[in-house]
């Protein structure tokens, strides 16, 4: 059974940088499309980010573009979230998220896509 554990989350200004981990056990993640959700207080999980399982193909939303990288290293059986430029409205808990998926693109960022999740860990962007 794969199990996903997230950290790295914190407080930060807007403005600063954060990076989430996503450690993997159970089983390894060569053969995973992995993502990244949020979800703030009283709002639904959004999807965030995700990559293919050999990492060609990455997809982010709209909000994010320009300002999160995600990334992988198969090695390590970890999946990575660089979030920079941070704002208030990024705050949020962040949850990894994978789904057992061949091929060039990731599939598209719905929680139904990913059948395996993370605890979530938390992201505070304040001044």
């Amino acid at each position: 059974q794969l199990q996903l554990v997230e950290s790295g989350g914190g407080s930060v200004q807007p403005g600063g940088s954060l990076r989430l981990s996503c450690a993997a056990s159970g089983d390894t993640l060569d053969s995973y499309a992995v993502a990244w959700f949020r979800q703030a207080p009283g709002k639904k999980r959004e999807g965030v980010s995700c990559m293919s399982n050999s990492g060609a193909g990455t997809g982010y939303v709209d909000s994010v573009k320009g300002r999160f990288t995600i990334s992988r290293d198969n090695a390590k059986n970890t999946v990575y979230l660089q979030m920079n430029s941070l704002k208030p409205e990024d705050t949020a808990v962040y949850y990894c998220a994978t789904t057992y998926h061949s091929g060039s693109t990731c599939p598209p960022l719905d929680i139904l896509e990913y059948d395996y999740w993370g605890q979530g860990t938390q992201v505070t962007v304040s001044s």
